[in-house]
């Protein structure tokens, strides 16, 4: 059985993206809030620096530990790295080690804002 979908499209560019990709970028809170950190930045940043934001977002007002630190990178590069850029909305540097958000990740925006403004309030 085949389901029939509308792309989702940005209003800002022309960046199109299937509605199972959304759901699937969104799909996981990590990914998500490395998608809502990026989101909020300007250029390239460093993939140590979105460990350290999802390590605060996860665990506020502590300082990160190693072990964290360590889960988070490992789960990064082998689960989320690669589906944000296989799916283009990041690009990855990797003699640089950095991320940076593609025009087709602004498709995402409304959603991140609408997911990042509910899970606030939990």
């Amino acid at each position: 059985m085949t389901t029939k979908t509308t792309p989702i499209k940005s209003t800002s560019t022309d960046a199109i993206l299937p509605t199972e990709t959304v759901f699937t970028l969104l799909s996981d809170n990590r990914r998500r809030y490395a998608l809502y950190y990026l989101s909020q930045t300007v250029g390239a940043v460093s993939v140590d620096t979105v460990i350290d934001e999802l390590a605060h977002y996860e665990r506020p007002g502590e300082t990160p530990t190693q072990t964290l630190l360590e889960e988070l990178t490992l789960e990064f590069h082998h689960n989320h790295r690669r589906l944000l850029v296989d799916t283009g909305v990041v690009s990855y540097d990797a003699d640089a080690g950095t991320l940076e958000r593609t025009r087709t990740a602004r498709a995402l925006d409304p959603y991140l804002t609408l997911a990042f403004d509910d899970e606030r309030e939990y």
